[in-house]
This record gives structure tokens, C-alpha cells and sequence, in this order.
């Protein structure tokens, strides 16, 4: 079972959930009304956060699962942490000043990279031993 891994899918819906939750909020702060996504540029980074997390889930979820079979659920569920940590990270950055992202952005690449990269690897090993 990976039990440990279902607990980081949940935890990482649950970040995106609080991201729409903080879209919504910078719009009433920032009277940027439905559809419109720009127009303040305190808003705009708002919603990059929740862009930027939607644009990397079918990268790290897939990988997240791949790692949990072929390594282990509790390796993945660790590095899907680390991930999640990035993304928060990115959040509390981004939302201050555009420059400030590069930390958490870094750290949940890297996350989501020895996820997919551990994944990938360990499929290939097992196709070639057989």
C-alpha cells in the first residue's frame, strides 16, 4: 500500500485548493473582477502561484505515483514533501516581489526532477534486468 504517497496527493490538492482560495482574496483586495487576470501586478503574481503549481501537478503527481511503485512510498512520500515545501515556499516568495521566487521554484524542480529522473530510472532497470 502507499499510504504515505496518497497522503502527499492529498496534501498537494489541498495546497492548490488554498492557492485558488488566495486568488480569490487578491481579487476582491485588488478589484480585479472575472475573467480578467491581470491588472494589478499584485494580483498577477497571486495568480501565477496558482498557475505555476497547476503547470507543474501533471509533472510531479504522475512522478510522485511512478516513484512510489518502482522505489518506494516512503522515499516518494519524503520527496513529494520536499515539493510541496518548494511550492509554499514559492507562494510566500512570489508573493512579496517577482525576484523572490527563485528558491522555492528551485527547490520543488529539484523535488519533482529526482521524482521523475528516480522514477524513470528505476522502470528502465527493471526493463533491462528482465
Amino acid at each position: 500500500m502507499y499510504h504515505f504517497t496518497a497522503l502527499v496527493t492529498c496534501l498537494a490538492i489541498l495546497f492548490y485548493f488554498f492557492t485558488g482560495i488566495q486568488v480569490s482574496r487578491a481579487r476582491v483586495a485588488f478589484g480585479i473582477k472575472v475573467p480578467a487576470t491581470s491588472g494589478n501586478p499584485d494580483f498577477e503574481r497571486v495568480f501565477r502561484v496558482q498557475m505555476n503549481t497547476l503547470e507543474w501537478m501533471p509533472i510531479f503527481l504522475p512522478s510522485l505515483w511512478l516513484f512510489a511503485i518502482y522505489i518506494g512510498d516512503s522515499y516518494a512520500a519524503m520527496l513529494g514533501l520536499v515539493w510541496i515545501a518548494g511550492r509554499v515556499l514559492y507562494l510566500t516568495g512570489y508573493s512579496q516581489a517577482a525576484a523572490k521566487r527563485g528558491p522555492g521554484f528551485a527547490l520543488q524542480a529539484l523535488a519533482g526532477t529526482l521524482l521523475w529522473a528516480g522514477a524513470l530510472g528505476a522502470i528502465v532497470w527493471r526493463i533491462v534486468q528482465g
